[in-house]
């Protein structure tokens, strides 16, 4: 299985479907708040979401929609990366829920070499969809990442990676 990709694989044009979807859970959002120290109501608080929001119920915290689909990009996109550059742009385009699946899908955006010439720059626009196919969450991002010398230079794909013992 590929773990991300070096220069040379990213196509311009070229468009990743993440899979598999990740079905968000009360719990998932609830611990994803209390680890970001997020407490707002809107999202922990049943009586309040029922009584004073517009949806009537909680709504997934939108960093934890954000984080789901640049986790599921990871093997597509990012697995090599030398370093995560720039998040350009982030929006939440519609409300998630408990019990929403997340599915996400990259599109290569543009990609062009450093000055050193052993890596690259590739920027990339990642889609988060529901279940339904709404659009919940979109953001593009750039990411250096290493041509394949710079891989093979460096002990492969894997390097650092012990072998089984005998």
């Amino acid at each position: 299985m590929q773990f991300g990709r070096s220069y040379e694989e990213f196509e311009v044009g070229a468009v990743y479907k993440h899979w598999p979807g990740k079905t968000v859970t009360e719990y998932d959002d609830h611990l994803f708040c209390l680890l970001t120290m997020n407490h707002h109501p809107l999202h922990l608080d049943a009586h309040y979401a029922e009584g004073s929001t517009q949806f009537g119920k909680n709504v997934v915290v939108g960093n934890y929609i954000y984080s789901i689909l640049l986790g599921m990009s990871v093997p597509d996109v990012s697995g090599k990366a030398i370093a995560n550059l720039e998040i350009e742009s982030l929006r939440h385009v519609a409300p998630t829920f408990h019990g929403d699946t997340i599915y996400g899908e990259t599109t290569v955006l543009g990609k062009r070499l450093t000055s050193r010439g052993d890596r690259g720059v590739v920027e990339v626009e990642t889609r988060g969809y529901n279940q339904d196919g709404t659009l919940v969450c979109v953001f593009r991002r750039k990411v250096m990442v290493p041509t394949e010398t710079y891989v093979k230079e460096r002990g492969g794909a894997q390097p650092g990676r012990p072998e089984p013992a005998s």
